[in-house]
């Protein structure tokens, strides 16, 4: 919750304007429970789409970064999800864990890493990205490690640029 990325891109969502919940999984932090391998912590973040459903009726960004990033995934796979307007997977680590093929959910999805990033090589994101349905869309930050060492304003930049005429476009 406290990494940089989470930061800024908690950050980013907020001055476009979308209210902003970060929150840790089971386990992490001064959260209670334990780490449940993926299965639990999709219920926290069912839990948080609850919380965000009922305060606010704007579009749901839901964003993850690295475990993050796979629990955003396996819970888009798993339902339908329509208070969801856009996925955001940051640094989704698809060598380092099982990743759904196959998403029930069909809106769509933002594929960004850095091309250095040490839980996934560019070929394979490339190639996870193209078992993905449309709509769709990616970017790798060139020099980026998985936290986006001395890449922070070109992965502020790039996430601002794919986000803005989303949420835009979603409002009436």
């Amino acid at each position: 919750m406290h990494t940089r990325i989470v930061f800024q891109t908690a950050q980013v969502l907020g001055e476009l304007g979308l209210p902003v919940l970060r929150f840790h999984f089971r386990g992490v932090g001064k959260s209670a429970g334990a780490y449940d391998h993926g299965v639990g912590e999709q219920q926290d973040l069912e839990a948080a789409l609850g919380y965000l459903r009922q305060r606010h009726r704007l579009p749901v960004v839901l964003a993850g970064f690295s475990f993050g990033a796979s629990v955003v995934a396996k819970l888009l796979a798993a339902g339908s999800h329509p208070e969801v307007e856009q996925a955001v997977l940051l640094g989704l680590p698809v060598e380092r864990g099982v990743v759904p093929h196959a998403w029930r959910w069909q809106g769509p999805k933002l594929m960004l890493s850095g091309d250095h990033d040490e839980f996934a090589s560019v070929a394979a994101l490339e190639a996870y990205y193209a078992q993905l349905a449309e709509p769709k869309a990616r970017q790798w930050i060139a020099g980026g490690d998985h936290f986006m060492a001395g890449q922070m304003e070109a992965f502020r930049a790039a996430l601002r640029a794919h986000l803005a005429p989303l949420l835009l476009a979603a409002r009436p």
